[in-house]
């Protein structure tokens, strides 16, 4: 039969699962990330700090080992919440360096060279498309956030015994939850760069950008305003804010947890809308 004569037929044959649709896109991506010396040369930094939080851990629960030290430097030792805030205030800096690096080579590709057409003929729609995205950057940014913490606490747990944990089990599951949500505004804002940006160089320093300039425009507003509501739009100041209530510290001078959290989710909906309104198939120029 000629070709012409041959009417469209929808395909009715079995389909792959969900979660295999899935993680093509984030296996595939995996594999040239880790190619990358840079990204290799970060996941190397990022982890000799947590190395020095685990002899600090160690040294903490074997308080033996320095005798004659002085008691104002033993005193340091406490593992509490603020050891875990300079912990994670660390490893977040690495994580938006690697998301500098990581998140330009995400989606501007697929934009450069029309792929989106391709993806979406395929049963893959546009939340799933940004979630396997979203996924490739949490394989990169865990091993530097979430993963050491909870490292971390399930060795202090381990040495200070089963009532240290009893007592202190919030220290665990603030560090979870507050880099989990620090890794996927840094992702968010990645893929929103990668998307808005098609230029490698230009979308890993408009990554950057994003928490410098918004760091200075804060600190410039409430200067000029003389208050310090505009510190909530400080990503660095209000993630900060949020871990120092889920660890129980004080919290710092100026917006409350309640609102640095709902700043972040605002932010975080804005970057959304920004990336749906690029994320399409076929772009209509009037």
């Amino acid at each position: 039969m000629a070709v012409h004569k041959r009417g469209y037929q929808r395909y009715e044959g079995p389909r792959t699962g969900l979660w295999t649709r899935l993680m093509v896109l984030p296996r595939y991506a995996w594999e040239g990330l880790m190619q990358q010396r840079q990204i290799i040369a970060i996941f190397i930094a990022a982890l000799f700090w947590p190395l020095a939080c685990l002899s600090f851990i160690y040294l903490s629960n074997h308080r033996e080992l320095l005798i004659g030290m002085p008691n104002e430097f033993t005193a340091m030792l406490d593992i509490d919440g603020g050891f875990f805030v300079n912990f994670m205030n660390v490893q977040a800096a690495f994580a938006v360096f690697l998301a500098t690096f990581a998140g330009p080579s995400l989606i501007a590709p697929d934009l450069a060279n029309g792929a989106l057409s391709l993806y979406f003929s395929r049963p893959l729609s546009r939340p799933l498309y940004v979630l396997s995205r979203m996924l490739v950057l949490a394989g990169v940014l865990s091993p530097v956030t979430w993963v050491p913490g909870v490292v971390l606490f399930a060795v202090q747990s381990s040495l200070a015994g089963w009532s240290w944990t009893v007592e202190n089990w919030t220290l665990g599951v603030g560090v979870f939850f507050g880099l989990v949500l620090w890794m996927a505004f840094v992702a968010l804002v990645a893929m929103t760069s990668s998307a808005y940006v098609r230029w490698r160089v230009v979308s890993g320093g408009l990554v950057l950008g994003f928490f410098f300039v918004l760091t200075g425009a804060t600190e410039l507003t409430s200067a000029i305003l003389g208050t310090t509501w505009p510190a909530a739009f400080n990503p660095t100041y209000a993630s900060n804010q949020i871990w120092h209530w889920m660890l129980g510290i004080d919290a710092l001078e100026g917006p409350n947890a309640l609102q640095c959290f709902l700043t972040m989710m605002a932010l975080s909906a804005f970057l959304l809308y920004v990336l749906d309104r690029k994320l399409r198939p076929i772009e209509v120029i009037s």
